[in-house]
């Protein structure tokens, strides 16, 4: 589908690269000749997911501990990129967190939790990177990660849904006020790609309440869920270096399930108390620092 070595030259930072989606783009940048650098909070998962690029591909990759909620944490790193390895070409938002819960049960900690990464931390990202390019003069281009509900909000991801919907909004913002700059900023919303992180903590298998494969598989249009080939060719196309007249998009990646099925979460409604509480438990195991709070 791509030219071989289509990214060779281009340096390409991922946050929360080392897993799921992130992990899955990273590989397929890597197969086309980018030189990538992960972050993430977990040191040792993006320092392995480095090692697995360079082993598999022959590429460059590099390895950075980033809480991207910090501001000054965001500067240092993108600060420490520039001055050891050179500019980046382009920067993927992928890092976020999530877990289901009713919004009146919601704390202020964990709506922050949410938000905090997924809203502040993406801005502060951007804008860090932004700035060295407008500084510099050079072309680039940003790819943000959303969620199909951006257009159809979703319930019981409320916090989730607000900082995505943010996103949106801060790519077809920034698409006019830096495209005459020669930076790019477009946006996927993948449907149901399954992780293990993020099954675990939006789809608990609560007694009674299964949502099985099978049955998304069979709402699905195109009778599948996605896969993280799916996602990769689709920011390999939206980040390649010759594709300058793509701006300001979000393009949903779903097979169309959010025009046959609407929003997701909406069989939760018939949860019960008892349900919420074991969706809550399974949210804790599956990512303590997020859900926790």
């Amino acid at each position: 589908m791509f030219q071989a070595n289509l990214y060779a030259g281009q340096r390409i930072l991922i946050t929360g690269g080392g897993t799921g989606l992130g992990w899955a783009m990273a590989r397929k940048l890597a197969s086309l000749g980018a030189e990538i650098h992960l972050c993430g909070r977990r040191l040792a998962v993006v320092e392995d997911a480095a090692a697995r690029l360079q082993a598999d591909f022959g590429v460059d990759a590099f390895a950075h501990a980033l809480d991207i909620r910090s501001p000054d944490a965001v500067q240092h790193t993108v600060d420490h990129i520039w001055q050891q390895h050179g500019a980046l070409t382009a920067l993927v938002n992928n890092a976020a967190g999530n877990f289901v819960s009713r919004t009146e049960d919601l704390s202020v900690n964990g709506f922050h939790a949410i938000s905090d990464i997924v809203f502040r931390g993406t801005f502060y990202v951007t804008q860090a990177v932004g700035r060295k390019w407008i500084a510099q003069g050079r072309a680039g281009a940003v790819l943000s990660i959303v969620v199909t509900w951006v257009d159809t909000g979703a319930p019981f991801v409320v916090p989730s849904a607000m900082s995505k919907a943010g996103l949106d909004a801060m790519t077809k913002s920034l698409a006019v006020e830096w495209g005459p700059k020669r930076i790019r900023c477009n946006a996927i919303a993948p449907g149901v790609i399954p992780t293990q992180g993020a099954s675990s903590r939006l789809r608990p298998s609560i007694a009674g309440n299964e949502d099985s494969v099978d049955r998304r598989q069979a709402d699905n249009p195109m009778r599948r869920l996605g896969t993280g080939e799916d996602i990769g060719n689709l920011a390999a196309f939206m980040l390649a270096p010759d594709n300058t007249w793509l701006n300001g998009q979000t393009i949903t990646l779903d097979g169309g399930d959010a025009l046959a099925n609407g929003a997701y979460f909406t069989e939760y409604q018939y949860w019960s108390d008892a349900d919420w509480a074991q969706a809550k438990q399974h949210a804790i195991s599956a990512n303590r620092p997020v859900s926790a709070a």
